[in-house]
């Protein structure tokens, strides 16, 4: 099985669970209500990373870099060079992160877990609101909480929502007073408070009003033909010169608009079957399911924060359009 979980010489996988066995069926299986000291045990999180001090040699000379390398505490594993104004946000502060959002606001932590040897981390919570977009079809609150040590990507928290059906994910950026996604540069130190102050971490109005959207889209009707056009605007880059009948040989494209005629999971369902909820639904199987990738773990990080979550934003920003 292809995957970019760390794995230790012992071959302990780092990362940990609660609820149904991930699609790797790999990591230790965490109770529900567990601390975040035994989530961080479970996930192999015991580790810290450490700013080593580069030196050269150049003609003879001895010299100090300028730039760190970055490093496991456990195993002096390399991550990445740096700067000395690059900042770090140990393992350990993600997961503190969500120790007042456990104890105080209800949530429970889903999955912890480290890709790429740990150059990148992300702790998935859910919120514990949940509701029906229409019929049996409902949606789950989650807040994610990503970052990595090797310059690839700011420290993002963000709230997402996840489709019981089908395991579709979706950013919630709903709410007109408060961010779904928030981005900390490494420039930048992490303040937990004023993300979670900024991010609106209550997360009932949020949840509230992102439902509301999403059962304006179920009540929009959309024939194949109509979802076919505004698809072509869905997949249209504007930094690139593409034509529609480029962008309809696309195996995405056409694996979408199959996904929304009826092959996706949950399509047929009453108020979904050819509806704006369904295209939006089509677009979400196929960046977090299918769509092509090395490895399961890669579509995931596309999904949750890389081109794939770009293609969602925009097909949200489409949709609601015609609502």
């Amino acid at each position: 099985m292809s995957h970019l979980l760390s794995m230790t010489q012992q071959g302990f996988v780092e990362m940990a669970y609660a609820g149904q066995v991930p699609w790797h069926g790999l990591g230790q299986r965490v109770e529900r209500g567990a601390s975040i000291e035994e989530w961080r045990a479970a996930a192999g999180l015991t580790w810290h990373v450490v700013r080593a001090p580069m030196s050269f040699t150049y003609g003879g000379e001895h010299g100090i870099s300028t730039h760190n390398a970055l490093v496991r505490s456990d195993n002096a594993a390399h991550l990445s060079i740096v700067t000395k104004k690059y900042h770090l946000v140990q393992p350990a502060e993600l997961l503190e992160f969500f120790r007042d959002l456990t104890n105080d606001v209800g949530f429970s932590v889903e999955t912890v877990g480290v890709l790429k040897g740990g150059k990148t981390i992300w702790v998935l919570a859910r919120t514990g609101f949940e509701d029906e977009v229409v019929g049996e079809d409902k949606v789950r609150s989650y807040v994610l909480l990503m970052t990595t040590y090797d310059t690839t990507m700011s420290t993002t928290a963000q709230f997402t929502s996840v489709r019981v059906v089908c395991n579709n994910t979706l950013q919630m950026a709903m709410r007109s007073d408060a961010r779904s996604v928030i981005r900390i540069p490494h420039t930048r130190e992490f303040d937990a408070d004023a993300v979670k102050e900024e991010l609106g971490v209550s997360a009932r109005p949020v949840f509230d009003s992102f439902m509301t959207r999403m059962r304006a889209l179920a009540d929009v009707k959309l024939s194949s033909t109509d979802f076919a056009d505004l698809l072509v605007n869905i997949f249209a880059d504007p930094s690139q010169s593409i034509s529609a009948d480029d962008v309809r040989k696309k195996a995405g494209y056409r694996r979408i608009m199959q996904l929304f005629n009826g092959q996706g999971r949950g399509s047929n369902m009453d108020g979904v079957k050819y509806t704006a909820w369904g295209a939006l639904n089509a677009v979400t199987q196929y960046v977090d399911h299918e769509k092509r990738a090395h490895t399961a773990d890669n579509r995931l990080e596309s999904a949750w924060a890389g081109d794939g979550a770009v293609l969602k934003d925009r097909a949200v920003t489409q949709l609601l359009a015609i609502a």
